[in-house]
């Protein structure tokens, strides 16, 4: 494979990205440790390619220009979906090592061939990879409906949830869209779930089989490490000696203990209201099955916008071309 030097390296973020992958789709987590190497090897193989270029040379300024694009758009665009909260923090934190990492476009000869096959007339490839990732990530609520088609669920939700059993949902991710009166945009996250069943030391069975836990009454005078709500992090083994509730149930001003729960936390439980937890709960209790959105691990679709641009390019180049609407 013929590449420069700084080209190759930047081929050892691929496995890094596709663990990181992994890691999202199965925990929505991925340490904090997994991009800074990253950026530093990015950082490095920028200057590297400017001192090969050198000084002076029309391809110098070129560069740098790519450069300031690819950090300034592209992590700019990853910050700000973070902070509106279209991306977690991991996929923002993906965005801005790419943006590092990749912010011209490489070049490599395989089988005959210069990958990546289609270049955007822009040339920052970290762009390319960020269209790549949102034209497979769009892709997705279609597949979701398709599978509840499938399985004989209908629903408003289609596009963006699942039907899912209650007893389930200590195992997945997503957010419950299900309350008493129908259907929620914002409903109770499902790790906040878990946290609050950790810090109540109780399971989800428990739960659901014990009416009086919506009285603050029956709060543990010694509540559990909460954790960060990750599946198979902590415990949520019932507590022996729950307290009996008071003649204050369902008319107490702080139903589920929904406020003492999110007052103990030294930060937020995702974003979680107290309302938003009470509907939740009063859902959780009542029904048998619920509509879960599992939301989409962003890296994922990167991980595969990263690998098709690598070797195909700019997917959305490439459709506008076959359609007339770009320069060849």
């Amino acid at each position: 494979m013929d590449a420069t030097v700084p080209d190759l390296l930047r081929l050892l973020a691929v496995p890094v990205f596709a663990w990181a992958g992994i890691q999202d789709l199965r925990t929505r987590r991925v340490p904090n440790r997994t991009w800074l190497p990253l950026v530093g090897l990015g950082v490095l193989l920028v200057g590297w390619d400017l001192l090969v270029l050198g000084p002076g040379t029309p391809g110098f300024g070129l560069y740098l220009l790519r450069v300031g694009l690819s950090v300034g758009l592209v992590g700019g665009l990853a910050l700000g979906f973070w902070i509106i909260g279209g991306f977690g923090g991991a996929d923002a934190k993906a965005f801005l090592t790419l943006a590092v990492l990749f912010p011209t476009y490489p070049a490599y000869e395989a089988f005959g061939l210069t990958l990546p096959v289609v270049e955007t007339t822009i040339g920052v490839f970290s762009l390319t990879v960020l269209t790549n990732a949102v034209l497979i990530g769009a892709a997705y609520p279609l597949a979701l409906a398709v599978s509840n088609l499938r399985g004989g669920t209908l629903s408003p939700l289609s596009l963006v949830a699942r039907e899912v059993s209650v007893a389930s949902l200590p195992a997945r991710h997503g957010t419950l869209l299900d309350t008493d009166g129908g259907f929620t945009r914002s409903g109770l996250d499902l790790d906040a779930l878990r946290m609050y069943l950790r810090w109540r030391r109780i399971d989800l069975a428990t739960l659901r089989t014990t009416p009086e836990l919506v009285d603050p009454a029956t709060l543990p005078e010694e509540p559990g490490d909460p954790t960060d709500g990750a599946v198979g992090v902590g415990t949520a083994a019932t507590d022996p000696s729950l307290p009996c509730a008071s003649e204050t149930t369902e008319e107490s001003a702080d139903r589920w203990g929904a406020e003492a729960f999110l007052d103990a936390l030294d930060g937020s439980a995702y974003g979680t209201s107290p309302a938003d937890l009470r509907a939740g709960l009063d859902r959780i209790v009542a029904a048998d099955r619920v509509w879960v959105s599992p939301g989409i691990p962003f890296i994922v679709p990167t991980v595969l916008g990263l690998v098709l641009a690598l070797i195909a390019g700019d997917l959305l180049f490439w459709v506008l071309e076959l359609l007339g609407l770009a320069g060849p």
